[in-house]
């Protein structure tokens, strides 16, 4: 007996030693904090929470294909207008202020200047320098008509009264140059106050006052930057495009301008640059915009989205999608009740969003109730902990 068991000992051990250890599996923390707490019998929905839930069968949709790229909004170049003087003087009168809404030819500023009342004067003269000298020239051509006065009288009258209307047009233009119209050149002929010798800037088109530089009793110079007048209810709308890209667009184009919190703006594709730019090989583009409801505000950043056609691919409601623990993931229904599924997303279109990976056609995603299976999932996950 003693002999037996000494020989059925090494056996034994043997056999011990031979056999394969237990397989150890590892899981991921975060992925298994997910799996855990999306086990289907985790979730507990009230009756409230189940009837807010509705869902969606994933399936192939014909969707358009959109580009987009960040944008910037400018002022359009034709609607502003920066005023400075034309005649050197000072300030006597401040008619518009920063922020007020001007027209056309409504009066921004009166500067009081020696310059122009030379100017007038000079007009005033040459006015009457004309009139007699084309009624004197009138009359020699008469007499000389009746055969009275000589062929050189009135050659002589004739370059007199030429000279003098040379003159008052040369001084009148000068004067018309510093914005003053002819009706106001016909006030200074029946004027005899110093109103009509003041220069009065104007505004030069209807817009808003952004800027204002001068204020009264300054002095000012020829050139002085003293307004700007800018006119948003147009306004331009540039982003920059790769090359490959701006290709598949032309003139006329429609595209999509967002600008955070507001509507989107639908505007045309007005500009594609001839010249790549050389730093960063894009071209840019630029949309004029309709911004009469004053939406869009110049220098701001928007984002830009143009349609390239259209193609079919699995897509799924953008309400469906939502984040568990920083993972991105969408809630499916089966026979078991829901389960929080990982999912890669492509890009979004009217309301839809490419699926990329973790879904596939006939799965049932949930697409309102997402925050109720979310809060549940987030609180069975804590409770298991």
């Amino acid at each position: 007996m003693i002999i037996y068991v000494i020989l059925l000992l090494p056996l034994l051990l043997v056999q011990a030693c031979s056999d394969p250890p237990e397989p150890v599996h590892e899981v991921p923390s975060e992925t298994a904090e997910i799996s855990k707490a999306s086990s289907p019998s985790a979730l507990h929905l009230t009756d409230s929470a189940q009837e807010r839930i509705k869902t969606e069968l994933v399936q192939a949709r014909v969707l358009s294909q959109v580009i987009t790229a960040p944008g910037g909004v400018s002022l359009d170049l034709a609607k502003v207008a920066k005023v400075s003087s034309r005649i050197e003087g000072q300030v006597e009168e401040v008619f518009g202020h920063l922020g007020d809404r001007v027209k056309a030819g409504d009066p921004l500023l009166a500067i009081g200047s020696l310059k122009l009342d030379e100017l007038v004067q000079e007009f005033l003269v040459s006015k009457v320098q004309v009139d007699l000298r084309h009624a004197n020239f009138k009359r020699t051509k008469k007499l000389h008509a009746e055969q009275i006065v000589s062929e050189r009288r009135l050659m002589e009258d004739q370059a007199q009264y030429l000279e003098s209307k040379a003159i008052n047009q040369h001084v009148t233009e000068k004067l018309q140059n510093m914005g003053l119209l002819e009706k106001e050149l016909n006030e200074l002929l029946h004027s005899h106050t110093m109103e009509g010798h003041r220069y009065i800037i104007k505004a030069p088109l209807a817009g808003i006052i952004s800027e204002q530089t001068v204020v009264l009793g300054q002095g000012v110079s020829t050139g002085d930057h003293l307004f700007e007048v800018v006119d948003t209810r147009k306004v331009w709308v540039f982003a920059n495009l790769p090359i490959e890209q701006a290709q598949r667009f032309k003139k006329g184009d429609r595209g999509t301008i967002l600008a955070k919190g507001r509507e989107p703006i639908e505007a045309l594709l007005a500009y594609i640059a001839p010249v790549a730019d050389k730093a960063t090989m894009t071209i840019q583009i630029r949309f004029d915009v309709d911004n009469r409801q004053g939406l869009l505000k110049p220098n701001e950043y928007v984002e830009v989205r143009l349609k390239e056609g259209e193609s079919s691919i699995l897509a799924i409601p953008v309400t469906a999608p939502t984040l568990v623990e920083g993972v991105r993931g969408v809630f499916v229904k089966d026979h078991n009740g829901y389960r929080f599924t990982p999912v890669t997303l492509g890009q979004e279109s009217d309301g839809w969003v490419e699926v990329l990976e973790g879904l596939t056609t006939g799965n049932e995603v949930v697409i309102e109730g997402v925050f109720d299976l979310k809060n549940s999932l987030l609180k069975d996950s804590i409770a298991g902990d």
